[in-house]
């Protein structure tokens, strides 16, 4: 935990207590209410500070939280000696500047998908924290829903087999962002998911869309190819007329069906495949199907996000890097920008660079795998409370 010094505001208590973490945050607005909730129900965290520029953002969190300080200004919550760590959910483009002034200000850093605007801004970010010491996390949730985590454990533990293929669709009507595209506001939910569970960066990138009303592409493909023969796709849609979060994930020995949309049984594992037998000609292989039993297995049912920031304050106390760090947001940040390039090409392959990101989160290393399964029990004990 950063070094805070024992002056009070007027939302905390007198007496600083070194063992809780407190928090600011920048952007009240989709999002934010989400963050600020769960960051205040913490037990090892507690919100000082909210900013906002819009009035209507800033009234609706002083309603929220009635005894909170609530400013127009991101610089009250950034210098403010009784913050600890600051939570940026505001627009990509704003990430960049807010969250180098944080970290040069001493504070941990929470910071709303995606991560920065460049993989330049993303490594200069990276490297600050790491001379100042301090704590970068991602907001990728879905890492910490029930359904991602249960698919890490299925790869984990070979129930697939070798991996094939992840084909998402990720569809609906609007909403249309006036900052960033289809791809930049959608598909970093994938792309993150695809990186903690896939061996291997991204190699090479197709990607085709197209431009209908903003000036922004609207609808877009992308198809990426990483290391053993494993192939991904996405299709992002703001104008689709139904909403559609459905993801297949192929393996050798099983297969899975990720339905993000259904109320009880969003994951369903099928014992469907084709078994080699012959593979001296095309017309053996193709008859050899196997077709089994489908089950579905049970879900934790712990709110992500809370999941998500009670992991980000254990990690803050306990000096340790959170697998969805800066460096995650990175790889995601390097994926982003080569999509947009192959965009600008209409479907030109771009190739990522040979020196690859180093990840922290294939495989968990022990003190991460720890550290987030113990807040993980504690999560489920209050919910089940």
């Amino acid at each position: 935990m950063s070094a805070a010094t024992q002056s009070s505001s007027p939302s905390a208590k007198s007496e600083r207590n070194s063992n809780i973490i407190n928090f600011g945050a920048i952007g009240y607005g989709y999002w934010g209410p989400n963050v600020v909730r769960n960051i205040d129900s913490l037990e090892g965290a507690r919100m000082v500070a909210i900013s906002d520029k819009s009035l209507a953002a800033r009234e609706r969190a002083q309603k929220a939280m009635h005894t909170m300080r609530v400013t127009s200004d991101a610089n009250e919550v950034i210098c403010s000696p009784d913050v600890d760590a600051v939570a940026i959910i505001t627009p990509v483009w704003t990430h960049y500047e807010l969250a180098k002034a944080a970290l040069e200000n001493g504070k941990h850093v929470f910071v709303e998908k995606p991560f920065t605007s460049s993989t330049a801004q993303a490594e200069e970010l990276i490297n600050l924290a790491g001379r100042k010491n301090l704590q970068i996390m991602v907001d990728h949730t879905f890492l910490f829903t029930g359904a991602v985590r249960k698919i890490k454990q299925l790869l984990d533990a070979d129930t697939l087999g070798k991996l094939y293929y992840y084909d998402s669709t990720r569809v609906n009507l609007g909403l249309f962002q006036h900052d960033v595209n289809v791809i930049w506001d959608l598909a970093p939910h994938d792309l993150s998911i695809m990186d903690y569970l896939i061996e291997g960066n991204a190699e090479q990138i197709v990607a085709t869309g197209q431009t209908h009303l903003n000036g922004h592409e609207d609808v877009a493909f992308i198809t990426l190819y990483f290391p053993n023969e494993v192939i991904a796709h996405i299709n992002v849609n703001w104008l689709s007329p139904v909403k559609v979060r459905m993801t297949l994930i192929g393996g050798e020995k099983k297969m899975l069906v990720w339905n993000d949309l259904e109320a009880d049984e969003k994951i369903k594992v099928y014992d469907k495949g084709v078994n080699v037998t012959n593979r001296e000609g095309v017309y053996n292989l193709l008859v050899n199907y196997r077709s089994g039993d489908m089950w579905a297995p049970h879900l934790e049912p712990a709110e992500a996000l809370r999941l998500e920031l009670a992991y980000f304050v254990e990690c803050i106390t306990n000096s340790q890097t959170p697998f969805n760090d800066g460096l995650a947001g990175l790889r995601v940040v390097k994926m982003l920008e080569a999509a947009n390039q192959s965009l600008r090409g209409r479907g030109a392959s771009v190739y990522l660079d040979d020196q690859p990101v180093a990840s922290a989160s294939r495989p968990l290393l022990a003190d991460q795998a720890t550290t987030l399964e113990r807040v993980n029990q504690s999560a489920l004990a209050a919910s089940a409370t």
